[in-house]
Order: structure tokens, then sequence, then C-alpha cells
């Protein structure tokens, strides 16, 4: 679908111009990493971070020629097309109005805000600036992702009924996944993965959610949840359920299971390692691996073509306040300790096989002041 933008900035022949807003743990081991798989459809020409040291090291590393702190970002953002968002959930909203209201497409990590109003803010600055808003669902990008889900969309599996997923890690205390007051919480770092990863593979969207979550008191995480279970019943009638943790074993993974058989991703949420899946119909197996792919410069790129054409990206802006919503949905229902009733719209939500992009993987870099968020 094209969409008509107030955005001239950007001469076709020419690279798009992206500034990086933080540069925490994402920023400098994957998306500014991720530009040198970009050109010449896309170039880093500045980083924002409120860390001096950050500044230096990063950009000279990579030759940024724009560097700048937080209230420097409007001087930034002048030279600039598009902005990368990877600041603390919270932090979201804040930088894409920023950016919306100096022209400047926003492209944001996930989860797109740290509540539905914030995203709305987000969804509305951007409409009204007549700029593009995409969220970062890496995942939509991958090849093999995009492949198991065209298996399950084709009826390989027979007709889909329910999907379960797990995902944990171990993250340490401190780490900003863990601070309430920066959106942190895992449904919002994990969860939003699972919700989004049953949307697309189910097909639909969910009209009642349930949860229960473990206080992470327990685990030296106060005010957030150490744990949550969920289970969402989509308005086509299936099933999904899913358990999140920052207190185990890294674990990433889901099943879905139809009436001819099932497919497993395991790892599914990766960007490290390579993403694999087993599809059983039959009797038969099917077992098919990746390889290491720079999810963030495939992402980035289409991101940028998306400008270029004047074409609305797929994740939108809509699609992460989606996810959020549902976020939110469900720390309400584990609150209260009974079901919320979501409103059904019969929204299909997901990539197309389009969208698959193979760049190759970047080697992780020195890091700058951050540590990684879990061992």
């Amino acid at each position: 679908m094209a969409l008509a933008t107030k955005h001239t900035r950007t001469p076709r022949a020419k690279p798009v111009r992206f500034a990086v807003i933080g540069l925490g743990h994402i920023a400098q081991v994957a998306v500014v990493p991720a530009f040198a798989h970009a050109e010449p459809r896309a170039r880093l020409q500045a980083i924002v971070s409120g860390d001096a040291e950050k500044l230096r090291e990063v950009g000279d590393r990579y030759d940024v020629p724009s560097r700048g702190g937080y209230d420097d970002l409007e001087r930034l953002l002048a030279e600039c097309d598009a902005a990368y968002i990877a600041t603390p959930n919270s932090e979201h909203v804040t930088h894409a109005v920023r950016a919306a209201r100096a022209g400047v497409h926003v492209l944001c990590e996930k989860p797109l805000a740290a509540t539905t109003d914030d995203a709305r803010a987000m969804i509305g600055a951007c409409r009204e600036a007549g700029v593009l808003l995409m969220t970062a669902y890496r995942l939509h990008f991958d090849p093999l992702a995009i492949e198991a889900l065209s298996r399950v969309r084709a009826g390989d599996i027979g007709d889909v009924k329910y999907f379960a997923s797990s995902f944990s890690m171990s993250v340490k205390p401190g780490n900003i996944r863990t601070r309430p007051d920066l959106g942190g919480g895992t449904l919002y770092d994990l969860g939003v993965y699972c919700i989004n990863a049953a949307r697309t593979t189910l097909g639909g969207e969910p009209t009642q959610v349930f949860a229960h979550a473990a206080p992470g008191d327990r685990a030296g995480l106060p005010g957030i949840d150490e744990m949550t279970s969920a289970v969402l019943v989509f308005d086509n009638g299936r099933h999904a359920t899913f358990t999140t943790s920052f207190a185990a074993a890294d674990v990433s993974s889901f099943r879905v299971v139809g009436t001819d058989g099932d497919l497993v991703m395991q790892p599914a949420y990766e960007y490290v390692d390579p993403l694999e899946y087993t599809l059983t119909s039959g009797g038969r197996p099917l077992h098919r691996k990746g390889r290491r792919r720079d999810q963030f410069a495939a992402e980035i790129l289409y991101f940028a073509d998306c400008i270029r054409q004047g074409r609305a990206p797929e994740p939108s802006g809509e699609e992460g306040a989606r996810d959020v919503r549902i976020v939110e949905a469900l720390y309400e229902s584990a609150q209260r300790g009974e079901p919320i009733a979501l409103p059904s719209d019969g929204h299909e939500p997901g990539p197309d096989e389009g969208q698959a992009r193979d760049e190759p993987p970047v080697a992780k870099p020195p890091l700058v002041n951050v540590e990684p968020p879990h061992d």
C-alpha cells in the first residue's frame, strides 16, 4: 500500500540517512554494526547518547559523521531522514515524537512503547507529520522464520489449532529490562515475541486473555514479574499459551499444532544463533536449519525501501500498538485474577513472503560502558 508523506528530504538516488538514538546493548552489538551491510541504500549519519565516551568510541569505530546528546537531537535529526530508536521502553514515545516533529521517519525497537497511550501518541505524531512509523520486529525479515510461517499458512500441518511457546533467560538484576520505571518486565521484553508470533501464525487477534505472574522479589527483581504464564483466545477459535521468565535457563521455542501435524521452532526468537524448525506431518519429520543472518540490516534496508517508495511498512506502528495492548491486558489479568476481554476487528497480522532478506552476520564488537543483559 502506498502512503503519501510530507517528507521529501531523500532523493531517490541517495542513501537514506539514519540516526541511531540510544547506545545501549542492542544498539552497540546489533543496530550500529548492521549499517555495514546497509550501504548504499542506508547510511549511519548520526548517533545519540548521553554518554560522551560511547559517542567518541562508537563514533570513531564506525566513522559516524554526527554525534551528540539528547539535547542535540533536533540538530542531529536535521541531517537525517530516519531514526532508529533503541532507548529504554519508557523513552520511546519522547524520541519518536521529537523525530516525527523534525520530519524524520521512525523505526522503533520493540515493544513499541510502555503503554498503549504512548503507542497511540507515537502513531498520531507520525501520522500528523506525514512520516512512516515501523516497529522493529526483526523476525519478520528472517528467511527461515518466513519459510516456517508460509508452511503453516499453506496448510502443511492441516488446520491450525493452537500455539505454545517458552521464552526465558537469566537476567542480571539492575539491568534496564528489570526496572519498572523504564518499562521493564518479562512481557515487555520477551512476551512481545511470543504474542507477535502467536498472532502471525494463528492469523488473527485475541478476544480474551488470562495470565498469572510470579513476583520478581524472590529473584531479586522487585517491581516486575519474574515469570508470567498466559493464555490467549483468538477470534478464529484458536488458542495460544506461553511462559516468559527472567530467572530460568535460556529457552526460545514455539510449537504450532494443526489437525495433520505440527511445527516446532527452536531456537525461535534469536538473532545470534541460527533459527531451526522441524515440521512433522503424516509421521514424517522435515528438519530445516537456517544460518546466522543480520536481521537488523534486513529491517533497516526494508524500512529504507519503504521510505524511498512512500510505502507503509509491515510491521507498522499499529502492529506494535496491538502487542502493547495485549501486554497491558495480560498484566491487568494477572493483577485482577480474571480474564480480560479485548475487542475483535478481524485483523490478520503478519509479514508476507516477499519480506525475507538474507544479509550476512556481523561480528560482535567490543562494548562501551554497557553489559549484556544476561550471562
